[in-house]
């Protein structure tokens, strides 16, 4: 089966290193990473270009993948392309990543569920849509887990 291509939607400021590591398992292929300059030129551009910018790295991926950090939920653009992944019908699931290890910062907290704050037909998505903690070793448990996560979300979504 060929890799899936999926859409990686987190915290920029937080976690980028952390979710460069999930990046760089090669399990799946995500959206090609931005540079902290190219999203400062990105932002610059307003809603629009951000939108934009999301639409065309969105396009063509089967699934967006939300890797949580401690303030993931807080995200007004997290919370945007989940919306949008929902509403295009693109698989979509949740990933904790806490516990990767930052080379800046160590670890994090355990961010709150970015799916508990929408809701579809008045059920929390979180009801829907699940989120994985892959633990103490998290690395490991996304580099082996990941792909079937993708899999089993683009079901449950092709089920709605």
């Amino acid at each position: 089966m060929a890799k899936r291509q999926v859409f990686y939607s987190f915290h920029f400021g937080n976690d980028v290193m952390r979710v460069q590591q999930v990046r760089n398992m090669g399990v799946i292929e995500g959206n090609t990473p931005v540079s902290p300059n190219e999203w400062e030129t990105v932002k610059k551009g307003g809603n629009t270009a951000i939108e934009k910018w999301i639409e065309d790295n969105m396009k063509y991926k089967s699934a967006v993948v939300v890797l949580v950090g401690e303030e993931t939920h807080k995200r007004p653009w997290v919370e945007y392309e989940i919306i949008k992944a929902w509403k295009e019908k693109k698989g979509l699931v949740g990933i904790y990543i806490h516990n990767l290890n930052c080379p800046n910062n160590g670890k994090c907290s355990k961010g709150n569920n970015p799916f508990d704050q929408l809701e579809l037909n008045n059920k929390k998505l979180s009801s829907i849509v699940k989120c994985y903690d892959p633990g103490n070793d998290a690395y490991n448990n996304i580099k082996n887990n990941i792909d079937s996560w993708v899999e089993e979300a683009i079901k449950i979504r092709n089920s709605y």
